[in-house]
């Protein structure tokens, strides 16, 4: 079949101008991280293996541990503290974004990690270029600060250059500022889907199966906690009712039976009144007890194939397939395999870890005093440590 016979399916991800801002939007809605992260964070599958992704991707630190316990900031940061923001960032949406801050002598003195869905892009210029990052706390309008909403407007968005450590750049963008106090300094922005591109997270390809994922554990959520668990009813015939209603008045036999049937379903809904049994009473004298078994339905059978379908989809957008043939019992749970199993996701993260390694070279470079002079920004692989062998301090067993 000819590609112009198949049907078209809609991108994934859109941008559009918003002239109000002189922004590209990140997405139709200008919330496409913020969406992505509320899917992938009401997936109970896609959250634990974006959780392994951010593990590997952080890995066991820096090799230069001595570099790794450098303060980079007034907060009292260390290097090691913002290679974990950056893992989660890149984890969750393939990309991050970092603050610096430079002296009079254009030497950076000062470096903060910026949460990557606060960041939106400058509409480029004629020349293709990006000037400036858009730093809002929260572009959905729901924060506050001292019960005020935080606007989406001019007023709430802090436009910062973009990195460019070049002396001349940098002292241009200072007199431009108004002085050195009114400067706010530069942001590293990075994506992996290309330079000044707004990435995809690696979920993107399976939003469906995600969405999925979260409605079958709501199913089995109601099918435990709501579904009629009883043993059975015991049947026999009507006695006489006797009691009060709310104004005092005897209640006739109808109201009673009536009123404490409809009243008493919910009794027998969920976890807590399973193996219940239910009365109920025959109007007529010559009906016998009779005990009837209840069948309840259970609804997780029927959703066995989606469910695997879907796990296993989702195992595999995130590259953990060695996980998943560990997870349903295929390969063995054997420290062989799930060594295997590290050492090929330590791989499968390497193009991450060079990303964020090649990051801190540029900021580093520009440093105001030698923090590494070995050079070396490389992050250390997770090593699987069995029961017999402990191989590296602080690996996760896990899988």
């Amino acid at each position: 079949m000819n590609i112009n016979s198949v049907k078209r399916s809609p991108k994934r991800l859109t941008t559009a101008y918003w002239s109000t801002l002189n922004i590209q939007a990140y997405g139709k809605d200008n919330l496409y991280p913020q969406r992505m992260l509320d899917l992938i964070l009401n997936s109970p599958t896609g959250g634990g293996c974006c959780d392994r992704y951010q593990t590997f991707i952080e890995g066991n630190g820096l090799n230069d541990t001595n570099f790794s316990e450098y303060v980079v900031n007034r907060a009292g940061d260390t290097v090691d503290d913002i290679l974990g923001l950056i893992a989660q960032d890149m984890a969750l949406y393939h990309g991050f974004a970092l603050h610096v801050n430079y002296n009079l002598a254009c030497e950076i003195v000062e470096l903060n990690h910026i949460p990557f869905q606060n960041c939106r892009l400058e509409e480029e210029t004629e020349s293709g270029s990006v000037t400036y990052i858009n730093i809002h706390p929260d572009w959905t309008g729901h924060k506050t600060r001292k019960g005020n909403k935080i606007l989406v407007d001019k007023g709430h968005v802090d436009k910062i250059y973009t990195f460019n450590p070049i002396k001349e750049v940098i002292l241009a963008q200072i007199v431009k500022s108004g002085g050195i106090d009114k400067y706010k300094g530069q942001i590293l922005w990075y994506s992996m889907d290309g330079r000044f591109e707004y990435p995809k997270p690696i979920y993107d390809k399976v939003v469906t199966n995600l969405s999925t994922d979260e409605g079958l554990d709501n199913v089995k959520y109601r099918n435990t906690r709501n579904n009629f668990l009883m043993s059975g009813m015991l049947m026999h015939k009507k006695g006489v009712a006797t009691g009060l209603d709310d104004n005092g008045d005897t209640r006739n036999e109808s109201t009673l039976d009536d009123i404490d049937f409809v009243k008493s379903l919910d009794a027998f809904q969920g976890d807590v009144n399973a193996c219940s049994i239910i009365d109920v009473t025959y109007n007529s004298e010559e009906d016998k007890p009779e005990f009837v078994p209840f069948e309840s339905t259970n609804f997780d059978d029927k959703f066995d194939s989606t469910e695997k379908s879907t796990t296993e989809r989702i195992y595999s957008a995130f590259g953990q397939e060695p996980w998943y043939l560990i997870r349903t019992g295929k390969t063995g749970w054997s420290g062989t395999a799930v060594k295997e199993a590290y050492e090929y996701y330590n791989s499968y993260v390497a193009k991450e870890r060079r990303a964020i390694s090649r990051a801190l070279k540029k900021i580093f470079d520009h440093w105001y005093e030698e923090v590494n002079p070995n050079g070396d920004y490389s992050i250390q692989p997770l090593v699987y440590v069995s029961n017999q062998s402990n191989e590296s301090d602080g690996a996760h067993n896990k899988p």
